[in-house]
This record gives structure tokens, sequence and C-alpha cells, in this order.
């Protein structure tokens, strides 16, 4: 049976842990070669993905540099003979009240979670309409939806990716490029590990399902927004969040 992606050249931001890695391990068990932009570096992971009988590359990209992440992308695309799918995915948190918030701890969560998906989207974008065609997926948050307190900086982030995502949508729609987000609520992350049992209580009481997310299915969304079977789509949000949001 024919893979969804096979053959496709995916660029995973943060695809290193967490979400980006499920988002990796998934689409190359779908046929697609993997070039992860990551801050770090570790060759279990790439190993891990290539044992999916891929072909895999790690670029260790700040991706807050314009000029950095536009000479990697133009590698990508001479390494694997193009692109085909985008997502930007790596980003930080640096909470606080606002009246505490340090202008650095604004400036480090914009930067890397909404400027980095700019950079990544730009670069990218000039490949796939020569090639008339792409999709690019943009992890947001419920939280850019509903907001939540101590978190301004991250809100502000994720809610301005929701706004760049229909834009972009709107914008490329005409090379036949699909630009699409998903919004994940309480994912399980070592985070929500160190949670103490009254935190995870309270948190539980918020989500009619009554219990976290896991990696793997935000990466199952992720996956359908990437693929044919969403080819008449673009410009959504879908929420991932157990109802937390409905």
């Amino acid at each position: 049976m024919a893979k969804l992606l096979d053959k496709k050249v995916s660029i995973i931001t943060g695809g290193i842990q967490g979400i980006g890695k499920a988002i990796a391990l998934k689409f190359a068990q779908e046929g697609s070669n993997i070039a992860i932009f990551d801050v770090q570096e570790k060759d279990s992971v790439k190993k891990e993905i290539e044992e999916k009988g891929v072909k895999v590359k790690l670029w260790k990209v700040d991706i807050r540099d314009f000029n950095l992440v536009e000479k990697c992308v133009e590698e990508v695309n001479d390494e694997f003979g193009g692109i085909d799918i985008l997502v930007n995915n790596a980003g930080i948190t640096r909470d606080n009240l606002l009246i505490r918030m340090k202008e650095k701890e604004w400036d480090d969560v914009i930067d890397i979670n909404l400027k980095g998906a700019f950079n990544c989207s730009k670069s990218v974008a000039k490949f796939m309409m020569k090639k008339r065609e792409g999709c690019i997926v943009n992890i947001s948050s419920i939280i850019g939806i509903v907001g939540n307190i101590g978190q301004a900086n991250y809100s502000a982030s994720k809610g301005g990716l929701i706004s760049l995502t229909k834009t972009l949508a709107r914008e490329l729609s005409r090379r036949n490029i699909r630009v699409n987000a998903v919004a994940p609520g309480f994912i399980k992350s070592p985070m929500t590990d160190k949670l103490s049992p009254e935190s995870r209580e309270e948190m539980l009481k918020a989500i009619p399902l009554k219990r976290v997310g896991l990696p793997e299915e935000v990466a199952n969304v992720v996956f359908f927004l990437s693929s044919p079977l969403s080819s008449y789509i673009t410009g959504e949000v879908i929420k991932i969040d157990g109802g937390m949001a409905m």
C-alpha cells in the first residue's frame, strides 16, 4: 500500500523532542524524508527516524536568525531536491505575570514562536511557489485562542501564529500552497509530568475528556493537514484539546 507522504521532503522545526519528534516519526512512517531544524543535536533521534526507512538530516539552527534560516533552507533544497512540507513547531515559554514580565522574556518568546515561523515560512515559500505546490502547518496553542494568566508573551505569539496562518493561506493559495494550524491543549510532556497531583487534578477538571493529550495525537492531525487527505482545506485552525475550549 502506497504511503501518503512517499518521497516528500519535510522540514520540521523543533523536531528533536516532544510534539516535533512525534511529527517527524509519523511523517517518516508515511514515507517522507525529514530535515530537522533545532538548536539541539541528538544522533539518537536521527537514528530512530532513519529506522523508518527514510533519509534524515539535522541542521543546528536558531530560527530567530533569518539569514541562517534562509541558508539552511537552501541547503535542504539542494540536499533533498525540493521541499514539500514545512511544520513550524519550534517554540518556548517564559511565563510571568505582565507586571513582572521582563522585556527579554517577551522578546525571546515572540522571536522564536512567531518571528521564527515567519523566517521559515518566507524562506520555504519561494521554493514551494516555483513548484506551485506545498503545505505549511503551524503549531499554535489553545492559549493563543483563549489566553492564560501569566502567559501574555506565549498567548500573543500563538495568537499571532493563527493570524499569520490565515494571511499566508490567502496569499499562497494562488500557487496551490495550503497553510493550516493546529492548537494543542494540555499535551503530555516533561512539564506536565512534573505537576503535583493537586495541579494535575485541577487541570483535568477543565478538560471534558479528563486526560492530557499525547504528542502522537497531535502528530496524527498534523499528518492529516500535510497529506492529500486534506487537499481542500486551507486557512483552518484545528483544536486538539480534549474539548477544553469547545
